[in-house]
């Protein structure tokens, strides 16, 4: 008799304490494969080490993806400074290397933009660069829009790609 093997499931949960040094070895693995690894980004800021901490503010969530016990990626909500009204910042999606291709990345997006239009944001930012090209033209095919300036105040001066979507779009 042919044995029978169950495909392991991929969990998404809301970030703990246990996954910020997982998280950010993704991330910085990420930007250092894609090129991306350059000051002005999230390769240098400290909050990358310490991403359960950042989001512990109200209207922030930060999602991880694990597969038995392993971080694959994560990707979250931000409420950052200075932009419009009902607007938040779809912040730190990332992927190891292993778990691109597979759909993970806009299940976390769509996810992420879900939570975000549950929690009464109108709109979602983001901001990418063109070493990350993959990634934008998921947003794009998601509905994000460029946009010539970036909004708010994320500290990161290394990024020239921004984007919106309107959440209404999202049904």
């Amino acid at each position: 008799m042919e044995e029978l093997v169950l495909e392991n499931t991929i969990q998404i949960r809301n970030i703990q304490i246990k996954d910020n040094a997982a998280i950010a070895k993704v991330i910085r693995g990420a930007l250092t494969e894609f090129g991306a690894n350059k000051p002005g980004t999230v390769y240098y800021d400290d909050s990358t080490d310490h991403l359960f901490e950042l989001f512990q503010v109200p209207r922030a969530v930060y999602f991880i993806a694990e597969k038995e016990g392993e971080v694959l990626g994560g990707g979250g909500i931000y409420p950052t400074q200075a932009l419009p009204d009902g607007t938040c910042e779809l912040v730190k999606l990332y992927l190891h290397k292993d778990a691109r291709g597979t759909g993970l990345g806009k299940q976390l997006l769509l996810k992420s933009m879900d939570w975000a239009k549950n929690n009464g944001y109108t709109q979602v930012y983001l901001e990418s660069m063109p070493e990350l090209s993959k990634a934008v033209s998921i947003y794009e095919n998601v509905g994000f829009k460029r946009i010539n300036q970036p909004l708010g105040n994320s500290g990161h001066c290394g990024c020239d790609i921004w984007m919106v979507k309107d959440l209404a779009e999202i049904v």
